[in-house]
């Protein structure tokens, strides 16, 4: 194949990619608040007022991103250093199967933040 062979069939998959990313029900910018579950290595979720949304799977889904940098005061260790903590995430997720794609900003609260929140009644990690 030739130079401008090759560089049209890049192209062409580049467009479709884009046209799959577009098309899914992924939104931008979202804020969504509460508890981030961290029990195993690599095992990661948002638990908010809608629900469980994956952070990370170990050996499979992984959002794009950095992770909340929490203190000794704002995590709760469960499982050696692995536990939960409360936190804030500015994110674009998959509606469809409620995965965090890309996590663009993402601060830890004090755990008092979300134990006092109605929204997260009842939500637990």
């Amino acid at each position: 194949m030739n130079t401008a062979g090759m560089l049209l069939g890049g192209m062409c998959a580049a467009l479709l990619a884009g046209a799959a990313y577009a098309g899914s029900p992924t939104q931008k910018d979202q804020l969504r608040c509460g508890w981030w579950d961290n029990p195993t290595p690599q095992n990661v979720s948002l638990f908010d007022r809608d629900g469980q949304w994956l952070v990370s799977v170990q050996g499979g889904h992984q959002a794009e991103g950095d992770w909340p940098d929490f203190k000794d005061s704002q995590w709760v260790n469960t499982n050696g250093h692995y536990g939960y903590g409360c936190a804030c995430l500015n994110v674009a997720v998959d509606l469809r199967s409620h995965e965090v794609v890309r996590i663009r900003a993402a601060h830890a609260r004090p755990l008092s933040v979300c134990r006092r929140d109605p929204a997260l009644k009842g939500v637990r990690p």
